[in-house]
């Protein structure tokens, strides 16, 4: 098992600094400030431990989601109290049955089309917790559980409202289990590419779309309506997902031409991962049909692929996708994976 370096939450750390500092009116600004210094915490306290907090035991007999919904009613106390158990019917609380079928969305993804046991590929049970903190504007996967605020209201709505979001934060674990790619630069930006490529592809499955006719944005819904954005990425067209005076302009690169050197976000995580988000947009649109199919296929060999170290670089996992690709397809499709690199200045061979 991979080791466990931090909290990933969805929204990344300069969207929520732009906030504190350009917001219209004094409580956007709380909000933003509060949820910085909640995610700093919770980073803290990660770095620090010792351990991986303790997680659900695996529950043994056939393959099957097994989900549990907490609410934390404004607190910042985990997980909180119990309101949806495996089997319940639904409940009078969108968030709670949001958070349900995210996780079993999810769920069914991996499971229907890697043979995947949940995140740990051993049985481990999804737990989820909403209605977190004080207007809290972030959700995150924190090695044990799923974790959603409530947004502000007035920039962001609630973050269980995006599945493929969820499916995002959950991809995070998976990676965590194969990979452990390290959460700083270039290691960090592909940690983020396979959360956006694989929650997209959540969100495609469960929409039975095909490469061309998802809109291949992630968190799409998060903003209100009185923001100019769509989602806090596009992994078709990266830059371009939104420009608001309170939020900032997109920064994401969509070629190595424009990769962007920086200290803050832990070296441009969420920044950089543009550029292996639109090599997977390239590759999937490019075999069109399903993205899950193809792409996504080559891309999950080459996540669990052994020479894929923590300390990977693009051109390492590039490499690891064009092999992956060979493997389980041919060199046609191998040809389609290399030519996709190129298209975003990496040479894959």
């Amino acid at each position: 098992m991979a080791s466990f370096h931090r909290p990933h939450g969805v929204v990344p750390p300069i969207i929520l600094e732009h906030i504190a500092t350009h917001a219209e009116s004094a409580d956007q600004r709380q909000n933003a400030v509060r949820s910085l210094s909640l995610d700093h915490s919770l980073r803290m306290q990660r770095l620090t431990a010792s351990t991986r907090p303790g997680r659900p035991a695996a529950q043994g007999g056939a393959e099957e989601v097994n989900r549990t919904i907490y609410t934390a009613d404004g607190t910042e106390v985990l997980p909180g109290t119990l309101v949806r158990s495996e089997g319940q019917p639904a409940s009078d609380d969108v968030a709670v049955d949001e958070a349900y079928d995210g996780l079993g969305a999810t769920y069914t993804f991996y499971q229907d089309i890697f043979g995947r046991d949940s995140i740990d590929d051993e049985g481990l049970p999804l737990l989820a917790t909403v209605h977190y903190g004080d207007h809290y504007d972030n959700a995150f996967w924190n090695g044990t559980q799923m974790v959603f605020g409530d947004g502000d209201g007035e920039i962001f709505n609630r973050f269980t409202i995006s599945l493929d979001v969820i499916g995002h934060e959950l991809t995070h674990g998976v990676t965590e289990d194969e990979t452990g790619l390290n959460y700083i630069n270039q290691p960090g930006a592909l940690n983020e590419s396979a959360s956006d490529v694989f929650g997209s592809l959540v969100k495609q499955y469960a929409k039975g779309q095909t490469a061309d006719q998802a809109d291949w944005l992630i968190g799409e819904g998060l903003f209100t309506a009185s923001v100019n954005g769509t989602a806090l990425r596009s992994m078709k067209e990266p830059g371009t997902a939104y420009d608001d005076p309170r939020i900032g302009k997109d920064p994401q690169p969509a070629h190595m031409d424009h990769y962007v050197v920086t200290t803050r976000d832990n070296g441009g995580v969420h920044i950089n991962s543009g550029i292996p988000n639109h090599a997977f947009y390239l590759a999937a649109t490019a075999f069109g049909g399903h993205a899950w199919e193809q792409a996504g296929r080559i891309w999950y060999d080459a996540l669990r692929d052994p020479r894929v170290r923590p300390t990977a670089r693009f051109r390492t996992f590039a490499r690891a996708t064009v092999r992956a690709a060979l493997q389980a397809f041919g060199s046609d499709e191998a040809a389609v994976v290399v030519d996709a690199w190129r298209g975003v200045g990496i040479v894959a061979q």
